[in-house]
């Protein structure tokens, strides 16, 4: 299995070194580096910084995009510019013209998007840029509720550790399933999750929400599930005052803001509940509750049952991988 990689400036590392590594270390034996099963080249014409600041040197020039088996764009915290260098569009056109299959790693789906190539496909984002994504991108479906999704001619990756589970399912398929237990045993790792691994649910849909100051907030929410700032100071970092806030959160999501946030809360309390096996006063502390008896007469409120008995309710569920992204993947082929 041959990947070239695209590095783009701010590019996130944890996705990149987590998918070449377990290239690496499925590559030869003994970790020792070689480029037997696997072969790749870091692929630009100077060094690329990333958004932690360090610099990585390509390997080679721009190749022929038709040596490889996959082309792979890490983007990062440029996802924002709505525009991107020429050279780009045209490397990643000659890869598609040449049928070698684009992944996008992290935001580098948006590159790909940028470039006029997701059209009818489906792209996994992560779900800290999901709302982003939407609004560049309104005619291509996204979604956040998995690590990656595996269309054929198009792969996309909502990164951080999904690559590295993502790099895996591909080698499995490329080199066998022994080649992916050996970089999974270097690795430390307890197994390969599928592309139906849920990222952690917690988001909050915003498509229909047109007030600004409403968004900044519930992303600024998403980012503190564990530390959760008072509304005075959500509203100072809006702009607006704690009762203007108020009224805004109730024309918008029929909620107060502290009721919002509560809720997005404990729905995170029930996606770890689910997939993880932490205890509940670990998890009450990890959504910004005082103690297990606070998180837990919250959580009765809203889903009419203990944490425990949501856990035991949802076992048999969180055990169950089949995959249900078939339907998915089909209709991102269809296109």
């Amino acid at each position: 299995m041959r990947v070239g990689f695209v590095l783009l400036e701010s590019f996130t590392l944890n996705a990149f070194s987590g998918f070449i590594e377990a290239m690496r270390l499925s590559a030869d034996k003994g970790g020792r580096s070689r480029q037997i099963a696997c072969g790749w080249e870091i692929m630009g014409g100077k060094d690329v910084t990333a958004s932690c600041g360090l610099k990585i040197t390509p390997t080679s020039e721009l190749a022929d995009p038709g040596l490889f088996d996959y082309i792979a764009v890490c983007g990062g915290n440029g996802y924002l510019e709505r525009q991107q260098p020429r050279w780009l569009d045209d490397y990643l056109h000659r890869a598609a013209d040449a049928g070698t299959p684009l992944i996008g790693l992290c935001t580098g789906t948006f590159n790909i998007a940028r470039a006029g190539l997701m059209e009818g496909y489906v792209a996994c984002v992560h779900w800290n840029v999901f709302e982003a994504f939407k609004e560049q991108f309104p005619h291509i479906r996204a979604v956040p509720d998995r690590i990656f999704v595996h269309a054929g001619d198009r792969i996309s990756c909502a990164g951080s550790a999904g690559a590295c589970d993502l790099a895996l399912h591909l080698i499995t398929q490329h080199c066998g399933h022994e080649k992916a237990q050996q970089s999974i045993r270097h690795m430390m790792l307890q197994g390969v999750r599928p592309s139906t691994h849920p990222q952690a649910h917690f988001y909050g849909e915003m498509q229909n929400v047109r007030d600004s100051a409403v968004r900044r907030v519930v992303h600024l929410m998403e980012q503190s599930l564990n530390e959760p700032p008072r509304v005075p100071e959500l509203a100072r970092q809006a702009g607006i005052s704690p009762r203007q806030l108020d009224r805004r959160f109730i024309a918008e999501l029929n909620q107060t803001p502290s009721r919002y946030f509560r809720d997005m809360r404990l729905r995170y309390g029930a996606w770890l509940l689910t997939h993880t096996t932490d205890k509940i006063a670990q998890i009450a502390v990890d959504t910004g509750f005082a103690d297990a008896a606070h998180f837990s007469r919250a959580f009765r409120a809203l889903y009419s049952t203990t944490p425990q008995g949501y856990r035991t309710a949802m076992q048999p569920e969180s055990r169950n991988h089949t995959d249900p992204s078939a339907d998915i993947t089909k209709a991102a082929r269809a296109h």
